[in-house]
């Protein structure tokens, strides 16, 4: 090779390297959204808000920051910070900066997606709808998918006036104006997060609900009395909300289903300034440690100013999968009602069965040979296959566990239990071709079903990933085919290939059961309005059922067995008892930031979740003043066999009380003192529990603490072993 071709080949390969470098170098950094924790001490003089200061300091970066653009929100209450679309080299940038606290790339969540009211016990006459006045003058703001304003839950038919207390409004479209009233007092859109991420190419900016979540979960909470209310015929009666008298607010956070953390931050941020008395978030996001939890940092924030926030479980199904469980958050999973929907079949043989039905029209089948499919073990969809290639004019199907998608089965159909099907096989076989239906009828409402309630096939169950030190889910509620309002325009049923819309459907999710707490806490609220967040959530778990109406401990929906308070909680909400629950468990914001000491998190961790550059632990321990026990111990030989326990109790019954310690048998609880004495209401007195095992105890065991005094008062603590 000559030098002169060397040469060449080597400025070549130069060039060549060059160029890579500098496209490399030229390519554009992408754009992400960060939340932003500041340290608001050190917001210069000069600015007047912290939203001008974070805009500035955008502005300042090597690489400026077009804040008109991509600012997203400024936060105020849920934290100190902002949102942006940055580039990483930007948030390298920002970091450096003594102000700055902690930064993380937004995740993205989901949605956990009336005869409920009477299942709960509550009553016109008496109870906690009359003591409360059905919530009057409580607020509950809703943090969903927007709501449906013309549906009749949300008319203002024998509702008070507005709160003077009430800051917030009521956001109209840029197209056509959003109406509120005396019952939907404000609405609000918060989607700039989930726009930005490009989830969404509708530019909607109207509060008006086109998914049907948001209507759904606001009038289950608060939804006015509606008669005639059903999907269909189903469920028909009055619709009515938990709280049918308080107020309610909405806080738009999702157009499309997606949902990102920027605009739920936002969303609880404008909702503590607007005044709202309760918050009940029906969605979630990854499980994270709490510093990293934009839910449970804004809760923490709202719990301060005295804000109950409720949220469900999630919709996981399967144990160590909960959601929403900072022990500040009433976090709720899902459980049956008394209420079933059914089809009857009468064969030619005069034989009657009631089957499970959503068949959304009152047909009526007469006279219709019955085919019978001699391959047995087919799946539940695998037999509605069948019958639509065989073209059948109706079905019976046979499945002891009936799938969600019951009620998209676009033929007349019911489903029967298989040993309901041995029947109806054996008339088929001997009928040979004479086999017959002689009639069978649809859209029938059932009360009275057992076992009920049930935990929900779906509803996320404990120990929690993040911390399993705390018994989650607290409690269960109705969550399986409730029935509230929804947008007309949304399909819920199918005929054939014809869709159908209602003013009211059934749905089902923890969704569906946060909402229902959420109402029983503005009652709880207006009964007694000096009751904090912690006191509230302490009623609803010490006075909760773990029986069910046959008598036995709650099961599990689809095995039927009996279920633990890993999956239920401390039970199934019961409002009524919760009015008056004898004894208290409260926590103030200094019980909590102990519990957070005692979880080994770092100054920059404290500081992002507490919002201030200062606090004190005045005795470190990750147990706080919690209505249950989870003792955690360890199968090896050496760990300690016993954990101790010390909880602190208010009286909130009569002034003079006597309250005797009992507990379970099967496991060794002992409590000292065991008499607690108390002489004036909100006195309070405190007690030592001792949790005891022994090498063959099982991986999870649990058993209970009750007080109970003279007045008939039973204050039930759950205590649950883990054996690792």
């Amino acid at each position: 090779m000559s030098s002169c071709n060397y040469h060449l080949n080597f400025l070549s390969l130069l060039l060549f390297l060059l160029l890579v470098i500098n496209n490399a170098m030229s390519d554009p950094e992408e754009y992400k959204t960060y939340i932003v924790h500041m340290d608001h001490s050190h917001k210069p003089s000069s600015f007047l808000t912290h939203e001008s200061w974070h805009r500035a300091t955008l502005r300042s970066l090597l690489k400026p920051v077009d804040d008109k653009e991509m600012l997203l929100y400024s936060y105020n209450n849920v934290m100190h910070g902002f949102s942006a679309r940055l580039t990483s080299s930007q948030v390298s940038e920002i970091k450096k900066s003594p102000a700055h606290i902690a930064t993380h790339e937004e995740r993205f969540g989901k949605l956990f997606t009336t005869h409920s009211p009477e299942f709960l016990g509550l009553r016109h006459s008496s109870g906690l709808w009359n003591a409360s006045s059905y919530g009057e003058g409580v607020i509950i703001g809703l943090i969903d998918s927007g709501v449906w304003p013309e549906s009749e839950s949300f008319n203002e038919k024998g509702m008070p006036s507005i709160p003077s207390r009430w800051k917030g409004k009521c956001q109209n479209s840029t197209s056509s104006p959003f109406p509120c009233n005396r019952k939907l007092i404000g609405a609000q859109v918060f989607i700039k997060g989930v726009q930005a991420a490009g989830e969404t190419d509708s530019p909607d900016d109207s509060p008006r609900d086109f998914l049907g979540h948001g209507t759904h979960t606001s009038s289950t909470a608060a939804g006015n009395h509606v008669p005639g209310a059903s999907q269909f015929g189903y469920a028909k009666g009055t619709a009515r909300g938990i709280a049918p008298r308080a107020h309610v607010a909405m806080y738009k956070v999702s157009s499309g289903g997606s949902i990102v953390e920027s605009d739920v931050l936002a969303a609880m941020d404008q909702a503590i300034a607007d005044g709202v008395d309760i918050m009940s978030l029906s969605l979630g996001f990854e499980q994270t440690p709490y510093f990293q939890d934009i839910i449970a940092i804004a809760s923490l924030s709202a719990m301060e100013k005295g804000i109950v926030v409720v949220c469900s479980a999630g919709n996981d199904g399967v144990p160590n999968s909960t959601h929403n469980a900072a022990p500040w958050i009433t976090t709720v999973g899902a459980g049956t009602l008394d209420r079933s929907f059914t089809a009857t079949v009468t064969l030619g043989n005069n034989l009657t069965f009631e089957g499970k039905s959503e068949f959304p029209d009152r047909v009526i089948v007469r006279d219709t040979p019955l085919y019978y499919d001699k391959v047995t073990g087919l799946a539940f969809f695998d037999q509605a296959a069948e019958l639509a290639r065989v073209s059948a004019v109706a079905g019976i199907l046979m499945a002891d566990w009936i799938p969600f998608g019951v009620d998209r089965l676009s033929i007349p159909s019911l489903v029967l239990p298989t040993s309901s099907g041995a029947l109806i096989r054996k008339y088929a076989i001997g009928a040979a071709g004479e086999a017959e239906v002689k009639i069978m009828r649809f859209v029938l409402t059932s009360f009275g079903t057992k076992p009920a309630p049930q935990v929900a096939e779906f509803s996320s169950k404990g120990p929690d990933p993040v911390n399993p030190n705390i018994l989650k889910p607290d409690i269960i509620a109705p969550g399986v085919q409730v029935l509230a309002a929804f947008p007309p325009l949304n399909p819920v049923g199918r005929i054939g290939n014809y869709e159908l819309a209602s003013d009211y459907a059934l749905l089902s999710g923890t969704s569906m059961s946060a909402p229902h707490v959420a109402g029983v806490a503005a009652l709880l609220k207006a009964v007694h309005p000096e009751w904090s967040p912690a006191a509230i959530r302490s009623a609803l778990m010490t006075t909760a059922g773990t029986i069910d109406n046959n008598g036995t401990t709650l099961t599990n929906e689809v095995t039927n067995l009996p279920g633990t308070p890993l999956d239920y909680g401390a039970g199934h909400i019961n409002p009524n008892k919760a009015m008056n629950p004898g004894l208290i468990y409260d926590i103030d914001w200094q019980g909590y930031v102990d519990f957070l000491c005692g979880l080994g998190y770092s100054d920059t961790e404290m500081r992002a979740i507490l919002r201030q550059s200062q606090w004190n632990c005045n005795q470190e321990g990750t147990d706080p003043n919690y209505p249950s026990f989870v003792a955690i111990f360890s199968k090896n030989a050496s760990s300690p066999n016993v954990k101790n326990f010390t909880r602190v109790v208010t009286n909130v019954g009569d002034d003079q009380s006597v309250y005797q310690a009992e507990t379970t048998h099967g496991m060794t609880i002992r409590v000292e003192p065991p008499t607690l004495t108390f002489t004036n209401k909100y006195q309070k007195q405190s007690y030592v529990v001792s949790v005891q095992v022994d090498g063959k105890s099982p991986p999870v065991a649990y058993g209970y603490l009750y007080w109970i005094d003279q007045n008939s008062h039973v204050v039930t603590s759950p205590v649950v072993v883990l054996n690792f």
